[in-house]
């Protein structure tokens, strides 16, 4: 593949502030820094799994709930995924 599917993200709201990098075209390594250790544990596991490199530090509101950060989380995580994949050439559903 000649271009690098890699994409940096940072999201900051009155809640939360979430730095994330992906590499699509990775080894599964990951870096994950949350306030929710159930979070990130997952993120971990998607990242080990999937073989997408994944850093992320994160901080949020979570002594007022958890909420906001992994709302945020999804939409920060989601856009560099996106923005990495760029046109999707050659991607296909499953099966195929």
């Amino acid at each position: 593949m000649s271009k690098e599917r890699i994409f940096e993200n940072h999201r900051k709201t009155a809640e939360t502030e979430i730095y994330c990098k992906v590499n699509i075209d990775g080894k599964g390594l990951s870096e994950i820094n949350t306030p929710i250790p159930f979070m990130s544990h997952m993120l971990e596991q998607i990242s080990k799994h999937s073989y997408i490199d994944l850093y992320i530090r994160c901080s949020g509101d979570v002594e007022i709930d958890a909420h906001h950060t992994i709302e945020d989380l999804g939409w920060c995580i989601g856009e560099a995924i996106n923005n990495a994949l760029s046109n999707k050439a050659g991607i296909n559903r499953f099966a195929s």
